[in-house]
């Protein structure tokens, strides 16, 4: 959630790998971003923010509900 507000912010964005993300991470970081910014452009800030923290979390829980390749699922 802390690379989604930097980047909808502007004040960064890199590759994932610089980022320490997976590919899929960042799948879900720039889907969370791109819905953010519309949200943000209707509604303000803190919908934005609102919407940042239920899209992620909804986002991983979904992509680990397995667990990661070595480890048990995401909580």
């Amino acid at each position: 959630m802390d690379w989604s507000r930097k980047v909808l912010d502007g004040s960064t964005y890199g590759d994932y790998q610089s980022m320490g993300l997976s590919n899929g991470e960042y799948e879900i970081l720039r889907d969370v971003v791109k819905a953010a910014r519309a949200v943000r452009g209707r509604q303000g800030d803190s919908s934005a923010e609102e919407l940042i923290g239920r899209q992620a979390r909804a986002a991983c829980v979904e992509r680990y509900r397995h667990g990661a390749p070595t480890e048990s699922p995401w909580q």
